[in-house]
């Protein structure tokens, strides 16, 4: 049941974000950010939180599905002020994939986040975008993340 145990506690967190999305840009911002995460309903559910330094936050609740499995993770941003569309899916093999649709731009487009490379200590979240039917995918955001030792 708690796929996402492994991000429970305290994270820093180095991101690289394109600069302009779906627009064959290659220039990246980077920066750091602190991640929090704890569990929720005996691991069925858990919930981070992402302080940036620009000011802004954001938070990601997860939810299992009971009967299929699944997992919805759902993005909500200080500056928005409302959840965002849910990406749906689950891990296989020690990586976890989820899709969905995002509103970019004035328009929907698919988007997939995947999970890899989790160790005690170090895992990555990437996004990406899709406005091709998922022929193609570009990555637009990845975070590394690696955990703050408990003091």
């Amino acid at each position: 049941m708690g796929d996402f145990d492994f991000l429970v506690g305290r994270w820093t967190v180095a991101n690289r974000k394109l600069t302009k999305r779906l627009a064959g840009c290659t220039e990246w911002a980077e920066f750091t950010s602190t991640s929090s995460c704890w569990n929720l309903f005996g691991g069925a559910a858990n919930l981070d939180e992402f302080s940036f330094p620009d000011g802004t936050a954001g938070l990601t609740l997860r939810l299992r599905n009971p009967a299929t499995g699944e997992w919805s993770l759902t993005w909500a941003s200080s500056e928005l002020g409302a959840l965002m569309l849910p990406v749906v899916g689950g891990f296989d093999g020690g990586e976890g994939r989820f899709y969905g649709a995002e509103e970019y731009a004035g328009r929907l487009v698919r988007v997939r986040y995947i999970w890899s490379r989790i160790t005690p200590t170090s895992a990555r979240w990437e996004q990406a975008y899709s406005d091709d039917g998922e022929r193609t995918w570009e990555t637009n955001w990845i975070m590394d993340f690696t955990r703050v030792p408990d003091s």
